[in-house]
């Protein structure tokens, strides 16, 4: 069977269930094309994206809502050619879906984070100049939701093993394993909090928290993060990069990394998903629609692969 015989079936099947399928006939008869020219045996997610955000010259519809249009005529032949075969992968819901409810992400380079964490050992008052560094330090580090980081009790970081349980994130629990130097900074703070904090900190069992012993809250966090940005000289009247988008920054690099390195990104996703605790997959491809040096790295890697294919025909 060749690709093109694949979806002649899958078209057919569908029209004899009702639908009409004019345009999906004709974008799929396009990705048919592409997936013989380059040789491509299994249709994978990362491949779909990036075939799917590669847009016509000329085209006047806006360029979210033709990718969206694309990878659902994808997603709907890849569910039929994985009910086939489980080697096809289906792409999740929602990648190119709702572009105006995600906030584009910032993502810093190492010398803003660094003069983030700087800025945050002179904050003044109480212990944040020892509390902040190591908070900011360890979202950018491991890339854990704000909300994640100030829920850790002290009996969740396992500073022996290098490993921090996560039991009250959006997702199921998950362990994350820390950097050894993510586990030092966590090992020069616990004590000095001890040493420091009131004892109402054993009643509250929070790892992070404030003089008074009680847990860190998210808006004196926040109100922290500004402070420590606008110092820094980050954030500016036209520029106000989140705390999130630390989070956002280590799956971008997670992913840079491994494209630069050769690695099968479509194999190592499900790893990242797991990490960051993402309970949809859509949530950790999106970065790869979202940013654009990672969509040129997912096109470029489709390009090789075609011009590999012409250049043996």
């Amino acid at each position: 069977m060749t690709w093109t015989e694949d979806v002649d079936d899958y078209i057919r099947l569908r029209r004899q269930l009702g639908a009409r399928l004019h345009g999906p006939e004709h974008l799929l008869h396009q990705f048919a094309t592409h997936l013989t020219n380059a040789s491509i045996t299994a249709i994978t997610i990362t491949d779909a994206i990036a075939w799917s955000s590669v847009l016509p010259a000329g085209v006047t519809t806006p360029p979210a809502t033709r990718a969206s249009n694309r990878m659902t005529a994808v997603r709907g032949f890849a569910d039929y050619m994985h009910a086939l075969d489980p080697i096809h992968q289906v792409p999740p819901r929602g990648i190119f879906s709702d572009p105006l409810h995600r906030t584009n992400p910032y993502i810093y380079c190492r010398a803003e984070i660094t003069a983030v964490i700087q800025a945050a050992t002179a904050l003044k008052g109480g212990s944040r100049a020892q509390t902040y560094p190591v908070l900011f330090a360890l979202l950018a580090a491991t890339g854990m939701r704000v909300g994640e980081a100030i829920a850790l009790d002290g009996s969740a970081v396992d500073l022996d093993a290098g490993v921090l349980l996560i039991s009250r994130g959006k997702g199921d629990p998950r362990l994350v394993p820390l950097h050894p130097t993510v586990t030092a900074a966590l090992e020069g703070y616990a004590p000095w909090r001890d040493d420091h904090h009131d004892t109402a900190r054993a009643r509250s069992g929070a790892f992070f928290s404030d003089r008074a012993g009680e847990r860190l809250k998210y808006a004196a966090v926040l109100d922290n993060w500004i402070q420590a940005s606008t110092a820094s000289g980050l954030r500016t009247a036209t520029q106000q990069p989140r705390m999130h988008d630390l989070r956002h920054t280590f799956a971008v690099n997670a992913l840079l990394g491994w494209y630069r390195e050769g690695v099968d990104v479509a194999a190592k996703m499900p790893v990242l998903s797991i990490y960051l605790g993402h309970s949809r997959p859509a949530d950790t491809y999106w970065y790869i629609s979202a940013v654009p040096e990672l969509l040129a790295y997912a096109a470029t890697r489709l390009e090789s692969s075609t011009a590999r294919q012409l250049g043996k025909s």
